[in-house]
């Protein structure tokens, strides 16, 4: 194992390899262009599971179900460190309008995943607090109130419950603490210009002003990976993808479990506000936010929670997401250089895969026999996806 490790970026990416290089002994420096995890890392909304676990390709599955069973651990331990709270909780989340549910509950099946159908009416898996903020009618049991499906929803909801989710602007503030706290040491708004090579190998990364000297290299630069530095060719395929999203601010507890439904997903923090979100826009590093996004959002929230109809939200804002095809990341060595190595490209699921990424990395940096097949998240793998239309 190297001793000196220089990471380049500080997203939940960089800083989840960084404190596994931490816990080994290893001496190691983060350099980002910005604030530490100020990009998708903080955007996000914490969701930790895939969106629609059965809709992804198993390289997905595998780094996303992986870290899933081993998160309350994973984060108890930076809590531990950093004397931090990350807000974990398992909330669940309700999927509405499921194209095909039987065959989503077969997937949660086979993979070990609890689920069950969700019907939106007498039985509903929804906790009452957010149940007497639905649409409610009379029902014809003794006056019971039962829910109103909207589009025809009902039957074709899927309820798991066991979903958990992290307030993922702390959990970058208790690994930046607990990094620290390990002896590591952050450069923020110090972007990396280059590198320095000999004998084939990295031996420092270049800034503006100073040059660091490095055993290894961990590229964990998000949506500008596929930039690449000075010296360094580009990774494969990602491109930033630009998500907008809106807060609100309600009562706690009026809603405690997230919703999704077509790509719109409310998550409820404990404190009472509302993360809705999210587009997925292919517009460059453009962080820009627009109106009509702000009322189409607003009016879809509405429609799943009718409270927010007439709340006004706190804040709408942009960030980029780290895009790769199929939601696949590239986690391997740079094919130029065996002393430097790649974590990125995880896209709309970093914060879920982070553990199961950085176990896989520093098992490639170690020369263990990793836990999960590397083969998928080869830069190899990588060339050789492509982008559909829709990404």
């Amino acid at each position: 194992m190297a001793h000196n490790v220089i990471i380049i970026g500080t997203g939940v990416s960089g800083l989840s390899v960084a404190l596994r290089l931490l816990q080994c002994g290893c001496r190691v420096t983060l350099l980002d262009r910005g604030a530490t995890g100020g990009e998708s890392s903080w955007a996000g909304g914490g969701i930790l599971s895939p969106l629609l676990p059965w809709d992804y390709a198993e390289p997905v599955s595998a780094l996303a179900l992986r870290s899933m069973a081993g998160y309350a651990d994973w984060v108890a331990g930076i809590e531990a460190i950093s004397g931090r709270n990350t807000e974990l909780w398992r909330c669940g989340m309700l999927a509405l309008n499921v194209a095909e549910p039987n065959q989503a509950l077969g997937w949660c099946r086979a993979h070990g995943i609890a689920a069950k159908r969700g019907v939106l009416g007498l039985h509903s898996p929804l906790p009452p607090p957010l149940m007497k903020h639905l649409t409610t009618q009379p029902s014809p049991q003794a006056g019971k109130p039962q829910i109103i499906p909207h589009h025809g929803e009902g039957s074709d909801s899927v309820w798991l419950p066991d979903v958990a989710q992290v307030r993922n602007p702390r959990l970058v503030g208790a690994l930046r603490a607990a990094a620290l706290s390990l002896g590591g040491v952050i450069y923020e708004y110090c972007p990396a210009t280059g590198v320095q090579i000999q004998g084939g190998r990295v031996t420092a990364v270049r800034t503006k002003t100073d040059t660091f000297p490095a055993d290894s290299v961990v590229l964990a630069t998000g949506a500008w990976s596929g930039l690449g530095l000075a010296g360094l060719a580009a990774m494969p395929q990602i491109r930033p993808i630009r998500g907008q999203m809106l807060l609100f601010k309600l009562e706690p507890g009026v809603l405690d479990t997230i919703l999704y439904r077509n790509g719109l997903y409310l998550i409820p923090r404990r404190d009472g506000h509302v993360l809705v979100g999210s587009t997925l826009e292919d517009a460059g590093f453009d962080k820009t936010t627009d109106a009509a996004t702000h009322q189409r959002l607003h009016a879809e929230a509405a429609e799943l929670l009718p409270i927010l109809a007439d709340a006004r939200p706190v804040r709408h804002w942009a960030g980029l997401r780290p895009g790769s095809p199929g939601n696949i990341p590239v986690i391997d060595r740079h094919p130029d250089f065996d002393n430097v190595f790649v974590n990125a490209g995880h896209y709309r699921y970093g914060v879920t895969m982070a553990p199961a990424s950085a176990e896989l990395l520093l098992d490639l940096m170690e020369g263990r026999t990793p836990a999960l097949d590397p083969a998928p998240y080869r830069w190899q793998a990588a060339l050789e996806r492509a982008w559909s239309e829709c990404f």
